[in-house]
């Protein structure tokens, strides 16, 4: 074997470019968990004047800023001392309202590296490892990191995007939000459309509570409900509108929840299927974002899907001609995409 020096000295690059962002992911959790990047977001700030802000030890706090200096996440003035975020990082690391904000996704990292052994072994025995059997790491920080995308399109550009619905909504509509989660997608709908109804079904009980919890903070209980129900028997009849939010790729009989869905649905209801976005082949994918998600596929969504009956294992990358064929497998005769992100391909289908 003739080894290339050129390539290997790019590819040790690229290894000290990953291994160094892997090891800084603990310290972005670690920022957000102790408010570090929001009091920096104020500065700027010497170590000291920041540990002092936050009640944490200066010492610990000084290696800290430096990591995130030198990870291009804050910023140094070698003249003062100081660090400080930029407009952008700010908005990115310590605005939780903002589309943009991150440190969730550090979550669901973490989670993937706590869970690890589970899924080597499972890689052994080709048996499948469901959702509640992850570290708690991976709902809290879904939850947090997919807020953020689902505040700055769902009700803005996603919901607009299908045919007659927001009309629906604003009118008065009865809505099935399927593996809510933590109930992010569905308060924020029942805030924007207050004259509709919401339920969340979730198999997932602690998520179940903590969408109730979130319901209540957001003063939507009135109109929303969560209940513990799956994709293929979640309890509805005469919807207009169900919605599932980057879950049906985890599922083991998308094929089995697509049927369940039609006979919910209005003659004239809508199904809003959100999923990761991918094009159709492999290698059109094997890019940044397909890397994010061949990566999580591979620990959280394809181990969720075997876990279950049948187990068809659609993966986050599955693309929409695999997506539709599922969709239309159900019974569903119209399946169109009806808007797209970088993230995100939104699909609708219909009756």
């Amino acid at each position: 074997m003739t080894i290339d020096q050129e390539k290997l000295n790019q590819f040790m690059g690229k290894f000290v470019a990953d291994f160094g962002a892997t090891l800084h992911a603990a310290t972005i959790i670690t920022g957000e968990k102790l408010g570090l990047y929001k009091a920096l977001a104020a500065g700027p700030l010497s170590p000291a004047e920041l540990a002092e802000k936050t009640g944490t030890h200066e010492r610990y706090v000084r290696e800290w800023c430096a990591a995130q200096a030198a990870s291009g996440y804050a910023e140094y003035d070698a003249k003062t001392g100081r660090f400080s975020l930029t407009p952008e990082q700010a908005f990115a690391l310590a605005d939780e309202t903002s589309p943009a904000y991150l440190p969730g996704a550090f979550l669901i990292a973490a989670s993937m590296i706590k869970d690890e052994a589970t899924i080597t072994d499972a890689f052994r025995t080709g048996k499948g490892v469901g959702w509640h059997q992850h570290h708690h790491d991976l709902f809290a920080g879904t939850a947090k990191f997919f807020r953020a995308s689902y505040a700055g399109n769902l009700v803005g550009s996603w919901l607009p995007a299908l045919d007659g619905v927001v009309q629906k909504l604003t009118a008065g509509a009865r809505v099935a939000d399927v593996g809510c989660g933590y109930g992010i997608t569905t308060v924020l709908m029942a805030k924007a459309y207050p004259r509709s109804t919401f339920v969340g079904y979730d198999y997932h009980a602690p998520s179940v509570e903590a969408a109730r919890a979130e319901a209540l903070r957001e003063g939507v209980g009135d109109r929303v409900r969560f209940e513990v129900g799956a994709a293929k028997d979640f309890p509805g009849k005469d919807l207009d509108l169900v919605t599932f939010f980057d879950c049906l790729h985890d599922m083991g009989d998308p094929i089995g929840a697509s049927k369940h869905v039609l006979s919910t649905l209005k003659t004239d209801g809508t199904w809003m299927i959100v999923e990761p976005f991918a094009h159709d082949r492999i290698e059109q994918n094997l890019n940044p974002v397909g890397r994010v998600y061949f990566s999580a596929s591979t620990h959280i969504c394809t181990p969720a899907s075997l876990s279950q009956e049948v187990g068809l294992g659609l993966g986050a990358q599955a693309g929409e001609s695999r997506l539709r064929e599922v969709i239309m497998a159900g019974g569903f005769k119209k399946v169109r995409r009806a808007t797209e992100t970088p993230f995100n391909l939104v699909l609708e289908a219909r009756p």
